[in-house]
């Protein structure tokens, strides 16, 4: 049984620390590389202002998520080469049944990539899903970064961990619709990514996975 640390940022947050190790880490990140081969990592874009963001990301599942001049959306397709999303991959349907709570299945597995050591992601929701009552899922691979997560307004007290290579932290219930968001990567902590051509500088992954039709 993996451990878990129940509500450790507030109620409705569980983190299973090295939930994979890191046999399982690199025989996940051999199969992503060769899903990104199809679905190339790409530059999202500010709403309205066009800006670049700091990160890379994909998506693997029937929905992608996306955030370009148009706004923030799903869409089954890849917005450069209009390709459908690869599917997700076994291992990680199967960690979102173990960890999740949720009978449906996951239609997104968002990937960002924190490549250099500028990349980091501002205090956020994830509310474009229609399923708020499904948690999201978050899978940390390669340098250890320092999460931060708030309350359910931009501007209440926040906490802060350190999530490492392997670990999976999970947000639903009370905390689902709460701001969170990565302060920095601390750069060199792992090696688990510098064995991948795609990921040769190392760095961060994260994958979230998320249900965003409504439950039936």
């Amino acid at each position: 049984m993996k451990n878990i640390n129940h509500n450790i940022l507030g109620e409705g947050t569980q983190y299973y620390p090295e939930y994979w190790g890191l046999e399982a880490q690199t025989a996940f990140l051999g199969q992503l590389e060769t899903a990104l081969s199809a679905a190339p990592f790409f530059v999202p874009r500010m709403p309205r202002t066009n800006q670049p963001w700091s990160i890379r990301m994909s998506n693997l599942g029937p929905l992608g998520w996306v955030s370009d001049k148009a706004g923030y959306r799903y869409q089954p397709h890849h917005p450069e080469t209009q390709a459908a999303w690869p599917d997700i991959p076994p291992a990680l349907l199967d960690l979102w049944r173990d960890v999740s709570g949720c009978d449906a299945p996951p239609e997104c597995c968002l990937v960002n990539y924190y490549d250099t050591p500028k990349s980091k992601m501002g205090l956020h929701q994830d509310r474009d899903e229609q399923a708020l009552d499904a948690p999201v899922v978050s899978v940390s691979l390669g340098d250890s970064a320092v999460f931060r997560m708030g309350g359910p307004t931009r501007r209440g007290p926040t906490q802060s961990m350190k999530l490492h290579s392997g670990d999976v932290f999970v947000f639903g219930g009370p905390a689902r619709l709460h701001f969170h968001g990565l302060d920095r990567v601390l750069s060199g902590s792992s090696q688990a990514l510098t064995g991948f051509a795609r990921f040769a500088a190392g760095g961060r992954l994260n994958l979230t996975l998320r249900r965003v039709s409504p439950i039936e």
